[in-house]
């Protein structure tokens, strides 16, 4: 059992001594549809609900270095997040907004750093200086080859984008997180939490030691890293996930990468609910399930967190649903009590006991991992993948055989559905974002354009950091779907076979 306190290595009991005492969890709700106007409405209103820090979703043509006006993003185009083609439409996504008191987080990756250099330029235009920028740009491209799909480049490629991020904010955005290795997504696919814990530090271990490839100094880039964990139904396993994965971080980084800093030890991490827990039918169900898993999420030590709302079984949230969700964190910092002490159930037998347990068969399994040769062979030879898969098929075997009960669905099911109002996609939106973007086009110095985009495409092709000729493309208004054709041309496309 345990006997360290909360803000020692190895921060089972959390990275700070006095946790929520002296400052509760950033509080987000990730949002982005349509259009960058409908986009901006409902941060503001967020923020006026009081949520801390914003979360930003972007449609699939962005994910993936499309433009909104490309053949490939027809009819997808605001669907599951927020387009942005242009400086133009990050500076509307922004408008009004205080970039340098709102923390921003931005579920990106293969265009992680073009979405940064939107970012950071707007910010210029408001006259706001980088140090004083705060956020998260995910930026975990690996778990994209597992999990999720929205890749572009070859892993190599993306590697080096990656650590060329780490080097450009060490000296320019100090405050930005500049990665959030991803095991929400890893989860979502039909992971187990052992597995969750395994390949997202098995991942994290590649970026690391791409970065010091790179020749960056560990302790100059690792106090950045963040991570971004899934809360899923499992009340006491959750919790116990979150304690051990501090404890795996914490002796990574001193005993595998020699740190000094104690930041570079610190696991720090979002949480998101489950998606995949939510369900379909009797939807009002889903409003319990995210409570457990907030409240696991916040008992686990979570620095950030956010909520499902109840509908997105069924669409995009509404509004209505989105407040609902927040005032879930509210009602838990606010009246529950658990905030008053820091590892409120560390001490506890089964706890501990788990805690230890979910410590030793991830640390097995990612030294399986690393006798593979690491994350990025295991991905290349597609074992991670298809540990996933055999995980998710177990799991669907009991929900049918009803040896996992899932309330509503395959028990205690009611004949009738509730219909309520769902978040409806604005088509009218999605043509004035095809309007603005070729006004944008045709307003702009192409010759500017040109000579950016040549500047690009010799910076990739001589292997030097790539993120201030992106940011000199974006200051020439060249557009997302520009900048990463022009990646395309260096360093080709990702077949995923």
């Amino acid at each position: 059992m345990t006997q360290e306190k909360s803000g020692e290595f190895p921060y089972t009991r959390g990275i700070y001594p006095n946790m929520y005492k002296d400052r509760l969890w950033t509080m987000r709700q990730y949002a982005g549809f349509t259009s960058a106007e409908e986009s901006n409405q409902r941060y503001h209103y967020l923020l006026d609900q009081g949520v801390t820090g914003l979360s930003v979703a972007f449609d699939l043509p962005t994910q993936i270095g499309y433009d909104s006006d490309h053949p490939m993003a027809e009819g997808e185009v605001g669907r599951v997040g927020v387009p942005i083609s242009s400086l133009e439409d990050m500076e509307i996504l922004m408008n009004g907004i205080p970039m340098d008191q709102v923390s921003t987080s931005m579920t990106i990756n293969a265009t992680a750093a073009i979405l940064l250099a939107f970012y950071i330029v707007t910010a210029e235009n408001q006259g706001i200086l980088l140090e004083r920028l705060k956020g998260t740009i995910q930026n975990d491209i690996l778990k994209e080859y597992i999990a999720r799909g929205t890749y572009i480049f070859p892993p190599k490629a993306s590697l080096k984008i990656v650590t060329d991020i780490f080097e450009f904010c060490h000296s320019h955005v100090p405050k930005w997180n500049t990665i959030s290795v991803s095991g929400y997504h890893i989860r979502e696919a039909g992971s187990s939490a052992i597995q969750e814990l395994a390949f997202t530090f098995a991942n994290a271990i590649a970026y690391v030691e791409a970065a010091i490839e790179a020749g960056l100094k560990v302790d100059e880039f690792a106090p950045r890293i963040s991570f971004f964990f899934n809360a899923h139904i499992n009340f006491f396993e959750e919790i116990a996930k979150f304690r051990a994965a501090r404890r795996i971080w914490a002796k990574i980084m001193k005993n595998r990468f020699g740190t000094k800093n104690p930041k570079s030890m610190m696991c720090r991490f979002h949480v998101q609910t489950a998606g995949s827990s939510l369900t379909s039918q009797q939807v009002d169900n889903n409003v319990v399930r995210t409570a457990l898993e907030a409240l696991a999420a916040v008992l686990g030590g979570t620095q950030s967190l956010h909520t499902n709302a109840r509908d997105e079984a069924l669409a995009l949230p509404t509004e209505e649903s989105v407040e609902l969700a927040l005032r879930t964190q509210q009602v838990i910092a606010y009246e529950s009590g658990v905030t008053k002490e820091p590892d409120p159930l560390g001490g506890s037998f089964y706890i501990e006991e788990l805690t230890d347990r979910m410590e030793k068969e991830a640390t097995i399994l990612m030294e399986k991992i690393d006798e593979m040769g690491g994350a990025v062979h295991a991905i290349e030879q597609r074992f991670i993948q298809e540990e996933i898969a055999q995980s998710a098929y177990e799991h669907q075997k009991k929900i049918d055989k009803k040896e996992q009960i899932i309330v509503g669905v395959n028990r205690f099911t009611s004949g009738e559905s509730v219909l309520f109002e769902t978040q409806q996609i604005d088509e009218d939106a999605v043509k004035k974002q095809m309007k603005r973007l070729k006004s944008f086009k045709e307003k702009r110095d192409n010759n500017g354009v040109k000579s950016a985009i040549n500047d690009l495409n010799k910076a990739a092709k001589d292997n030097l950091n790539l993120i201030p000729s992106i940011l000199y493309a974006v200051k020439n208004h060249a557009t997302l779907g520009e900048i990463s054709d022009t990646l395309r041309e260096v360093f080709g496309e990702y077949q995923n076979l």
